[in-house]
């Protein structure tokens, strides 16, 4: 059993730990350089300063629906991308708030955390699968318990690894809404971001998304439109709950940044 667990941890971290690249290409995402969009370009590499961290690599992904997701296992391998449809629909005010939110998640190491954590609860699916099998076809069937702990086993063990996995997810949320406020130096540009990235993700398909579920908690605000689901598997806080602790940092002051035009070059 300890070597199955073992394979699998190993199986699974191979997997995680090499995923980075592989989500980059599964949206399409293209890297900019300063001379192709220079407004974004130097504004988060003067967030990035702000935030005592390296430049990470800058990617655009030709998509509609207003998002963007941060990834890279340190701050020196990281990278940023956002959606065309953020680029265009957001003010440059917003724009920020947003790319402080991903540099909170690289200088927090969140990618890292959440491949340790995806890494783990995908092993012990694996191995609860092979502890099920062994129960099944290794001579419990005389045992009165050994259907139901076949079940158990099967349903409970990645259930509750994957509940912790979400919470986890919800957690880096909003500490990454918290330091991304504190860097970009507004809280309620990031508040008014995420209400419209909210409301754009809401009515807008993002279809790479949706064949690729399993980088939905990657991204700003949950891409996908299937949320029968909002409680402990959500990857993503309750919206109105992240821009009520946004609006609180800003000593309650409301406001709306609604209606102003993007400013930045790449409109």
């Amino acid at each position: 059993m300890v070597i199955a667990f073992v394979i699998a941890l190993a199986t699974n971290a191979f997997a995680y730990w090499n995923s980075d690249k592989m989500v980059l290409r599964m949206h399409n995402a293209h890297p900019i350089t300063r001379e192709e969009a220079p407004g974004l370009y130097e504004m988060i590499e003067q967030l990035a300063d702000r935030a005592e961290l390296p430049m990470p690599k800058v990617y655009v992904i030709d998509e509609d629906q207003p998002n963007a997701f941060a990834t890279g296992r340190n701050p020196a391998n990281a990278a940023v991308a956002a959606t065309t449809g953020l680029l265009h629909r957001l003010s440059q005010e917003e724009v920020m708030g947003v790319m402080a939110h991903e540099l909170a998640h690289i200088k927090n190491r969140d990618t890292l955390t959440m491949t340790i954590t995806a890494t783990l609860a995908g092993a012990v699916g694996m191995l609860a699968n092979i502890a099920s099998m062994q129960m099944m076809f290794g001579g419990n069937r005389n045992n009165p318990m050994g259907i139901i702990g076949v079940v158990l086993t099967m349903v409970l063990a990645p259930l509750a690894a994957t509940m912790v996995q979400m919470a986890i997810s919800r957690a880096r949320e909003y500490k990454a809404d918290a330091l991304g406020a504190e860097i970009c130096g507004e809280p309620l540009w990031l508040a008014n971001a995420l209400a419209d990235l909210s409301r754009g993700a809401g009515q807008i398909d993002n279809e790479r998304a949706e064949r690729n579920p399993a980088t939905a908690h990657m991204f700003i605000v949950n891409p996908l439109h299937a949320r029968a689901i909002d409680g402990l598997f959500a990857t993503h806080p309750p919206m109105e709950e992240r821009i009520r602790r946004l609006q609180a940092m800003a000593g309650g002051r409301g406001g709306s940044l609604a209606g102003r035009s993007p400013s930045g070059p790449w409109g």
